[in-house]
């Protein structure tokens, strides 16, 4: 009888460490693959790299690191829609990065279109500047670890016997709550900016903006590749944008590609 419980928890052992192993396996391969579409950027075989960056991006693999190595060899090959298109979506997993900030002003200043973005308030600018410096992630977790640091920073007050650290403590407890707040409503703007908007990027070289979402209607505007656009709505095969100076239309949903779609 012992002899078959224990074959049982071994085999049940060897399961759980293979379906553990098994995330790792693909992990591992992502990564010789991602190492292997580096050395080929780093030849100038970009068009072979972009196919090695793709591979991991359609496993299901998502990281900052691949879509800025992804957008950086389609700019490469002055393919300006792709590479906008992966440099906003490395922001969303690392925004505030300088290069990645910087690559996409260069890929930004190589499209036609020249959008004014409606004015913010001073206040405006300074909250949206202080949140895009940390994903939302980011944010709730080092809310999670300063509230961490406030209970034992708590907890050091209330059994300290000594007068002078048991105000040094209660500060530091105080200081540190005050940051989890901050930090958790920072979380939660970043997480209400990116699920605010639908965004996505201009594909077509040049696309007609409509008033109504079919062939006959008045075309208001065009837009050409690389150009960002806010997705409102969707009838059928048409998709409604704004654009940041508030113009709004229709155009054909084949003409864009939302950036968030992970």
């Amino acid at each position: 009888m012992k002899k078959a419980i224990l074959k049982s928890f071994r085999f049940t052992l060897f399961l759980g460490l293979m379906f553990y192993a098994l995330p790792t396996f693909a992990q591992q391969g992502n990564m010789d693959l991602f190492d292997k579409a580096n050395s080929l950027y780093n030849k100038g075989e970009y068009q072979l790299a972009i196919e090695g960056y793709l591979k991991i991006s359609e496993s299901g693999q998502h990281s900052a690191e691949l879509y800025y190595n992804l957008a950086n060899a389609y700019y490469k090959l002055n393919q300006i829609a792709p590479s906008i298109y992966y440099y906003e979506k490395a922001l969303i997993l690392n925004p505030g990065d300088e290069d990645i900030l910087n690559n996409l002003k260069y890929a930004q200043n190589m499209t036609i279109d020249s959008i004014d973005e409606m004015p913010k308030t001073g206040f405006d600018r300074l909250v949206s500047s202080t949140v895009d410096v940390f994903s939302h992630r980011t944010w709730a977790i080092g809310s999670i670890l300063f509230m961490v640091l406030f209970v034992v920073m708590f907890l050091l007050y209330y059994f300290s016997s000594y007068h002078r650290w048991k105000r040094l403590y209660f500060v530091l407890s105080f200081l540190m709550l005050l940051i989890a707040i901050g930090a958790a409503l920072g979380a939660y703007k970043q997480y209400t900016i990116q699920n605010s908007k639908t965004l996505a990027i201009i594909f077509a070289k040049e696309t007609s903006v409509t008033s109504e979402p079919n062939l006959g209607s008045e075309e208001i505007f065009q837009l050409h590749e690389g150009t960002k656009v806010n997705v409102l709505d969707s009838l059928g095969q048409w998709k409604k944008i704004r654009l940041s100076d508030g113009k709004v239309g229709w155009l054909p949903q084949g003409d864009l590609r939302i950036i968030k779609d992970f």
